[in-house]
Formats: C-alpha cells, structure tokens, sequence
C-alpha cells in the first residue's frame, strides 16, 4: 500500500456514485465511457464503486465504460459491501453482495474492497454477518487485493475498530474544508487517527456533496478574488489532496464538464501554498459566520444540564444543515449525540437559559431541533 502515497501518485479517483444521466434517468454510457477515457488517458486509474449505488447500476455502467474496454491492467476498482442492506438481511445475503459486484463490474478480482459506509447503527452486523473475516478469505484467494473500510461515525468507535482490525490497509473518511472541525463529521480528529495508525486514508466528499463546489455567495467570493479562473470545486479538493497520508481524492463526477476541470488542477497536482491555505481559512470562517443560531460553543450551558444534552453541537448541526442532504444531517446529529442527552430529552428547567452570554431561547431551540431526531 505504501506505493499509494508516493509522491507523484495520481491523487484523483473517480467516483461512480453521481454519473451522468438520461432523460429517462438511466446512466449515460456513452458520456460515462468518454469521462473514464479521459480519465485514463490523463493518467488516472481508481475508479469507486459499490455494490448500493444506483441499485447496482454504477457496477454494470462501470462494467460497459472500462472493464469491458481496457485490460485489466490500466485501472483499479474498488467497490464495497453494505451490511445493512443486504436484500434478505442475514450473512449469507450480505456475503453475496461481493459475488454479486464481480458479475457485475466485470473485474476479475477488486484491487479495493471496503466494508461499506460504517456507523454506530451498523457497525455490529459487520461482525454478527462475519465480514471482517469474509474479506480476509476473499484476499487469501486473491480476489481482493487490498480491504479496508469507509466510516461515518465518531473518533471513539474509529480507534475501536483499528484497535480489533489492525491489518485493515486503509480507511475512506468523509475530509472537507467545512468539516474540518465540524464535530458531526470529526474529519480532523479521524485522520489523525488514521495517521496514528499508519493507515493510507481514501478521501470522499471533498466538496460535500456538490455543496463546495458551489458554495454559499461569502465562500464563493472569497475564492474568486483570491483566483478568478480557478473553479471553487478546485480548492476543495486541492485542500483534501494535500492532507498527509491521503491516497486518493474521490471525486463523483457527473459531466465530461466536470471531468475536464478536475483534470485540469489535477493532472500535474500541487498542493495549496501558505497563501492558498490562508484562504481556505478565510472560507471556513465565512462558513462559521452563516448561523442561523448564534451560538459561540461556550458550553456554559452544558456544564448544568441534567440531561446532559449536548447543546452546542447539536445547535451546530442545524446551522450546517443548509444544502446538505437530510441523510447527512441526521448521521452528524446522531453522532454528537451519541451516548449523550437529545433535543427532545429536554425538561424544560430552564437552566440553561439562565447561564447563556447570547440570552438564546435554548427551550424553544431545541424544540425545533427535535426533527432531526429519526
């Protein structure tokens, strides 16, 4: 694995998971095979996939624009199981999803494989199904060359399982300018953790979903004046790419348009000079400023709280809502929450209220933030 991280190394994977579409809502084959041709030609060969994505149609479109163009040897595939959404929910159906995806990428064998999108609300079925120890025999008969995991969920649970699966090779963590330091997402403190573990990490969402790529009017013109030609997708994941430890940017490209920008800060990538970082700062403190709750973070309001809610986090969730899709704004609330008191475990005592330096309604706050308990 160690060869991922020379220097040199094209950082640019393409993501299957956002690809163009026809009218009628089938992928776009065609545009599909002229992106990864590009791809390709500009030196690129990580493609992500999973078993999940598009009802299993990113593997077969996958399967007509490469495998079935190019021999095995010009590109890497990677692709994951879902535990959780193994069709008749037991071992043996989550086991199929790996047979399954190599029918249908038409890949011989994964150079990658992930167990797919692990959370506090899933991460046991990993071990009740006997994955882990799936992917190990999967690999000792050559038909994985390397396994890891993506993750969604806090520092405490990651740690946990590097700790039982230390001969995981590498982690996909969500790493993105906005959340850097956002306690629902934790990509910081993750990748330290990464880093501790000597993990080569995978990046995904560098722009959140298509949120930085076209971020809030602030953000945007921060970026412009600072580069008038460069797209804002650019920063984003320049400023992932950069990380130490990061293997490879997943990008889920959805145009020939798009793939043309990426490639082009791409293909002779650099990293964000001392300048360019001073930006992304300057970025993530306009992100900051768009609250619609003022909350400073303080915690005087926590110190009381018999509940033990966490108020400030959880106030910071619905301030970051905006743009994101309702699936990821219910995972971050879960995670600040987690082991902790929610929005709707309030009893109204009014202690918080009583310390707070802004005067915030707290009460009626988090009532409102009640909805994103699901």
């Amino acid at each position: 694995m160690s060869g991922y991280l020379d220097a040199g190394t094209f950082k640019l994977g393409f993501g299957l998971m956002r690809l163009p579409k026809n009218p009628d809502g089938t992928i776009d084959v065609p545009q599909t095979a002229r992106m990864a041709d590009k791809f390709l030609a500009a030196g690129g060969t990580y493609f992500d996939t999973a078993f999940v994505y598009d009802g299993g149609k990113s593997e077969e479109a996958f399967k007509l624009a490469v495998a079935d163009r190019y021999p095995r040897g010009a590109y890497t595939v990677a692709t994951k199981l879902n535990a959780m959404m193994a069709p008749e929910k037991n071992a043996q159906s989550a086991r199929q999803e790996f047979y399954t995806s190599l029918e249908r990428t038409g890949a011989g064998y994964f150079d990658f494989y992930l167990l797919h999108a692990i959370q506090r609300s899933n991460y046991r079925l990993y071990d009740d199904y006997g994955i882990w120890d799936f992917v190990r025999e999967q690999k000792a008969k050559g038909l994985i060359r390397h396994w890891g995991f993506s993750f969604h969920a806090d520092p405490g649970l990651l740690e946990e399982l590097l700790a039982a699966h230390p001969d995981a090779e590498f982690v996909q963590l969500q790493i993105n300018y906005a959340d850097w330091e956002n306690p629902g997402v934790a990509s910081r403190r993750n990748w330290e953790i990464c880093k501790a573990h000597g993990k080569p990490v995978v990046v995904m969402e560098p722009v959140k979903g298509g949120i930085l790529a076209d971020p809030i009017p602030e953000v945007k013109d921060i970026l412009k004046a600072a580069d008038p030609k460069a797209s804002c997708a650019s920063w984003a994941l320049r400023y992932a790419a950069g990380l130490d430890q990061i293997m490879v940017v997943l990008s889920g490209m959805s145009s020939l348009a798009q793939m043309e920008d990426n490639l082009s800060f791409m293909r002779d990538f650099r990293p964000l000079s001392d300048a360019e970082q001073d930006v992304i700062r300057q970025a993530q403190r306009a992100l900051d400023a768009d609250k619609s709750i003022p909350c400073t973070a303080c915690h005087y309001c926590t110190k009381g709280c018999p509940m033990q809610i966490p108020i400030p986090e959880i106030f910071n969730v619905e301030n970051r809502k905006k743009g994101s899709p309702r699936f990821r704004t219910v995972r971050e609330y879960t995670i600040v929450t987690q082991d902790k008191g929610k929005a709707g475990d309030c009893i109204q005592c009014g202690q918080c209220e009583s310390v707070c330096p802004q005067q915030l309604p707290i009460i009626k706050l988090l009532q409102e933030c009640r909805e994103l308990e699901t």
